[in-house]
């Protein structure tokens, strides 16, 4: 019996050390670098280094419209680096919408390795400086896609905004793993949560969720579990056609239109005033 319990213990042991390895990995895919900046596109932006609340230092993007309507911050999702995600804040920026863009610690030219509590430290730094810096009469919106979906959610409970926007995302990272007995198992070993829901809980701003039906990487349904478990004010855009990466083209009405409402609506502007909730902790 007692050597029953020694094996077991190690086996359990072994699993939480091979998991605790494993799991950043499985979960981000950063890309070290630069190589594309909005400058190449002829969009004026200012280079920007924040400091997380552990001092570790992130890279950000802010573009500067000539004549912005909002201010978002935009937490893209777990690959690449911001270069990769230009043509999205190039998109935004034609709207005239003011995006502050971070890469996530280990990614790109920020500072550090990404864990789950790193990265809501990066959205902290993100969303305090962004409210220190916005113009008067600009709403504070807090856009996440996929993995940025729960890190919007995170910088929410640090600093209230005036609306959130959910794309193509999820409840919490169990629920991905929901039809895959295995990682269910070894899903019991991990820290991660990236709990969207959990983190909302008591986050009162509008939420816009968008989702598309042919999403092949974060099932429709999971966007749409999301946002029945939501609190009001809350409103939800799908879209037909397009899968998980492809969405954000500027010709895409059916995709933009909504938005462009959601960001425009006349109670989201009369808000106006990001409350302080309360910081995250590890």
């Amino acid at each position: 019996m007692i050597r029953s319990l020694i094996v077991a213990a190690v086996v359990l042991a072994g699993l939480k050390l091979l998991v605790t390895w494993f799991e950043p990995r499985a979960v981000f895919f950063p890309l070290r670098g630069e190589d594309e900046t909005p400058a190449r596109l002829g969009i004026r932006y200012e280079a920007l280094r924040l400091r997380a609340s552990d001092g570790v230092e992130i890279a950000a993007w802010q573009l500067e419209p000539d004549s912005p309507s909002v201010d978002i911050v935009y937490f893209h999702g777990n690959g690449g680096n911001l270069s990769l995600w230009l043509p999205v804040f190039a998109t935004l920026h034609s709207f005239g919408y003011r995006v502050l863009a971070i890469d996530y610690r280990g990614y790109g030219l920020s500072h550090g390795r990404p864990s789950e509590a790193g990265i809501y430290r990066d959205a902290e730094a993100a969303v305090r400086h962004a409210a220190s810096g916005r113009g008067p009469g600009r709403p504070l919106v807090y856009w996440g896609r996929s993995l940025g979906g729960p890190v919007a959610a995170a910088a929410a409970r640090a600093l209230a905004p005036d609306a959130i926007v959910l794309e193509s995302t999820f409840p919490d990272k169990a629920s991905i793993l929901r039809d895959n007995p295995v990682m269910r198992v070894l899903n019991l070993f991990a820290s991660y949560r990236l709990n969207t829901l959990g983190h909302l809980r008591d986050v009162r701003s509008p939420v816009l969720v968008i989702h598309a039906e042919r999403d092949t990487v974060i099932p429709f349904s999971l966007g749409r579990a999301l946002f029945e478990r939501l609190r009001e004010p809350k409103i939800f855009l799908t879209l037909k056609d397009g899968d998980h990466n492809d969405l954000y083209d500027a010709r895409n009405t059916a995709y933009w239109d909504p938005i462009h409402a959601f960001m425009n609506d006349s109670a989201l502007k009369n808000h106006q005033s990001p409350i302080p909730n309360h910081q995250f902790k590890n």
